[in-house]
């Protein structure tokens, strides 16, 4: 137990930020002020003026939400709601401001209008909608009282306030996301995590026999993203069968990233076990040199050459755990035919050895690709923590946006010298820019850091450059080019070129 003088300490009531009361104030005044021009306009007379008060109301109340959320992490630091269950959320949901737009879909709910999710999931959130956004009315109110008054430390009434939004707020996140796709459950989480695994020892083994350099894998080749999932379904079936791929298990038992290839995957593994060393190395050496283009699609059907193959029920050689050798010397039997009478009778169904490696490979290929169509999102997740893993430059890797953004922003004086707009006299601005053509751009025209398949190209909607993620992680409207919606702009538009009262958002 602590003493209870630290104990004191440590709960004490914490002071107020004189700043960042004034920063909610004023950003309060603003969302007030614009829900009054809103409620003020007839909106069939003028349309065009409501989209844009639309729009500085969701710039306002984002801004709102970011110093709520400063005022949280300062005010009641240990009693915030984890957030631990967004890992279940698709990659493509956290790129946006989903805390904006979770308010903005709680405001729909109760105003019975039902965008992203239908009628019946609409009326059992609507509650929980209700709550949200009369926790947020309290929240203002106490922060509003507090700004108001003398600086000292938050009240008691307001920490509750706090609290009690912050559990909504988790609360209608998690069930209203859930409601518009599928959310990953635990086990599926941990699925991917052994596949995370498995990845990472395919590219260990990959470097240990030389198939692929550090270097290609610091300089995140664009092709691994073909390579890597390959040589995994190989490696996943025939030296670590134990693992994510252990078809021994149900279908439903394994990640849904491969459950559907179940029926295939276990006949490529029937095959594979037949294949010499030499083969295995000529299998995989061809995996390596050929390009994604020359493999083709395929469906979880039974394919010409692999119909009819054994469903062996063991591989007593085959490594009892990922990274691990097998120790039993036992070579048994499959499906009660000896191991070298039934390998004979699986050659026999190919004219050639080639033959044989042909149709393993376009079958292995096939699954992989379909891996990149049908389960984009996941992969690239899993590739992502694959490369932080085995990367020996992770300081360099931009997974996703962060607050980091020195380490990419490049300053504002060595972009004014070729910025189109930097260079105009006019007193108007420029039309619409044209945007550098993505075949033209290999590195982030601000911090110069290469792209890849995990650091995209984004155009800024200003001077029309590309940039990566971090230089350009702003969002703002841009009225003198009709964008009335915030659109992503690079860092040095943002602080050249953007009016102050415009400068509301980021992209992270």
């Amino acid at each position: 137990m602590l003493p209870s003088a630290l104990r004191r300490w440590l709960h004490r009531p914490k002071r107020s930020d004189p700043r960042l009361l004034s920063q909610f104030f004023y950003a309060d005044e603003r969302v007030t002020q614009v829900v009054t021009e809103i409620n003020c306009l007839d909106v069939e007379t003028d349309p065009q003026q409501y989209l844009t008060l639309l729009n500085q109301l969701h710039l306002s109340q984002a801004e709102l939400l970011s110093i709520i959320e400063r005022i949280m992490d300062e005010c009641i630091p240990r009693e915030r709601h984890g957030r631990d269950y967004v890992i279940k959320f698709p990659e493509d949901l956290l790129v946006d401001n989903l805390r904006n737009h979770m308010l903005f879909a709680a405001e729909c709910l109760m105003a019975r209008t039902y965008i992203d999710v239908d009628e019946a999931d609409g009326v059992r959130l609507r509650p929980l909608a209700k709550d949200l956004l009369c926790s947020l009315e309290l929240v203002r109110m106490v922060l509003r009282e507090q700004s108001l008054n003398q600086p000292g430390p938050y009240s008691e009434p307001i920490r509750r306030a706090l609290i009690r939004f912050d559990i909504l707020f988790a609360e209608f996140e998690l069930s209203y996301v859930s409601s518009l796709v599928s959310v990953k459950s635990p086990e599926e989480i941990y699925r991917q995590q052994e596949i995370v695994v498995l990845f990472c020892e395919t590219v260990a083994r990959a470097l240990k026999l030389g198939y692929l350099t550090q270097d290609m894998i610091d300089g995140y080749e664009p092709q691994l993203m073909f390579t890597i999932p390959r040589l995994a379904i190989i490696s996943g079936l025939l030296i670590y069968p134990d693992g994510p791929l252990n078809l021994e298990r149900r279908p439903e038992d394994i990640s849904r990233v491969f459950s559907p290839f179940y029926v295939l995957l276990r006949k490529i593994r029937d095959l594979l076990r037949v294949l010499s060393k030499e083969e295995l190395y000529k299998l995989e050496k061809r995996v390596l040199n050929e390009s994604a283009a020359d493999s083709q699609p395929f469906s979880d059907k039974d394919s010409p050459d692999l119909r009819g193959l054994a469903t062996p029920h063991s591989c007593p050689s085959a490594p009892r755990h990922l990274g691990q050798e097998a120790t039993s010397p036992q070579v048994g039997m499959i499906t009660g035919v000896p191991q070298r009478t039934r390998r004979m009778e699986l050659r026999a169904r190919y004219s050639s050895t080639d033959d044989m490696i042909h149709t393993l490979f376009v079958c292995i290929s096939g699954v992989a690709d379909q891996l990149q169509t049908n389960f984009a999102s996941d992969l690239r997740a899993i590739l992502k923590s694959v490369f932080k893993i085995v990367t020996s430059q992770t300081e360099e890797l931009v997974v996703t946006d962060t607050d980091q953004t020195e380490m990419c922003v490049t300053s504002t004086d060595s972009q004014a010298a070729d910025c189109a707009l930097c260079c105009n006299n006019r007193e108007d601005p420029l039309g619409p820019p044209d945007w550098v053509p993505d075949s033209t751009c290999r590195h982030c025209m601000a911090c110069r850091l290469p792209f890849t398949f995990l650091r995209r190209r984004h155009h800024c909607r200003s001077c029309g450059k590309i940039f990566c993620s971090r230089c350009s992680s702003h969002l703002a409207p841009l009225p003198h080019f009709r964008q009335l919606k915030p659109v992503r702009l690079c860092s040095h538009c943002y602080t050249t070129h953007l009016p102050s009262s415009s400068k509301n958002v980021n992209c992270s």
